[in-house]
C-alpha cells in the first residue's frame, strides 16, 4: 500500500457501544434462566453452587429456546454489522462499503459469567474470532455500583488497554505524545448496554462487590464475506 502525501492516522481501535431497548424487559427473565444453568452445571462440575464467580459452558446459542432471547440475539447481530461497517470502512472495497458487503456474521462461542465478593477476570485477549463483545444483564444501580468504599467507580468495570500501553510503561511523555493518552479505557457496566470490541483487544474485570451479582454475557465472533474470499489485499514476496 503506498501513501499518498498527508496526514494519515494509521490502525485505529474501534469500540461499539450499544443499548438493547427491551433489556428492562428481557434481562430479569435472562437472570432466572442462567441461575437455572448454573445449578444445573455446577452440580454436573462438582463447583460450589455459590462461588464467587461462574462461568456456563459456551453453547447458549445452542441451548436457549425463547422468543426474549432471540431479540438479544437479534440486537448483537444487529449491533455487531453496524460497528464492523463502521470500523471497516474505507478498508472493504469502494463498492462493498457504499452498497453494504454481503456479510456472515458467525457467533463462535457464547456463555453468560457471574462475579461477586471481589471476584476478577484476569487481563487477556480472545483468539480464533475477530471481534468479542460484552452485554451487561444485572448489576448493582450505577450510584450503589460506585459508591463501594474500596473500590470506588471502578467497581466491576472492564478496563481496555491500548496497543501503545505495554510500550508506554518505560517511554518518554510528553505533549508529543499525549495523543496516546490515556493508554487505557473503562467501561463501566449498565444493564442493556453491549460492548463489542476487537478480538486482539487486551482487557479485564476489575474486581466487583455489590448488593446484586454482576451478570454478563460474553461471545465470539467472526466475520466473512456471504461469497467470495475474505482476502481483500494482495501480497508479493519480499
Amino acid at each position: 500500500m503506498t501513501l499518498a502525501p498527508g496526514f494519515h492516522a494509521l490502525w485505529p481501535t474501534p469500540l461499539g457501544l450499544h443499548h438493547l431497548a427491551a433489556a428492562e424487559a428481557i434481562n430479569p427473565l435472562l437472570v432466572r434462566v442462567f441461575g437455572a444453568l448454573r445449578a444445573t452445571q455446577s452440580h454436573a462440575r462438582g463447583e460450589p453452587p455459590d462461588a464467587a464467580f461462574f462461568a456456563s459452558d459456551d453453547d447458549l446459542l445452542q441451548r436457549i429456546r425463547l422468543p426474549e432471547w432471540q431479540t438479544l440475539l437479534r440486537f448483537i447481530v444487529d449491533s455487531l454489522r453496524d460497528t464492523v461497517t463502521q470500523a471497516n470502512r474505507g478498508a472493504w472495497p469502494a463498492a462493498g462499503a457504499a452498497q453494504g458487503l454481503d456479510l456472515r456474521l458467525a457467533i463462535e462461542g457464547l456463555w453468560f459469567q457471574t462475579s461477586n465478593r471481589g471476584a476478577f477476570h484476569e487481563v487477556h485477549t480472545h483468539g480464533n474470532c475477530s471481534w468479542s463483545g460484552v452485554y451487561c444483564v444485572q448489576v448493582d444501580t450505577e450510584p450503589q455500583r460506585a459508591a463501594h468504599p474500596t473500590h470506588g467507580a471502578r467497581n466491576g468495570v472492564t478496563r481496555f488497554y491500548g496497543p501503545p500501553f505495554q510500550q508506554l510503561g518505560g517511554a518518554h511523555v510528553d505533549l508529543g505524545n499525549a495523543y496516546l493518552q490515556p493508554p487505557q479505557v473503562e467501561v463501566a457496566p449498565l444493564p442493556g448496554q453491549l460492548v463489542l470490541f476487537p478480538s486482539w483487544l487486551a482487557h479485564q474485570a476489575l474486581p466487583y462487590e455489590g448488593v446484586l451479582d454482576r451478570v454478563v454475557v460474553s461471545f465470539n465472533a467472526s466475520v466473512h464475506a456471504a461469497q467470495g474470499s475474505d482476502r481483500l489485499h494482495g501480497y508479493s514476496a519480499a
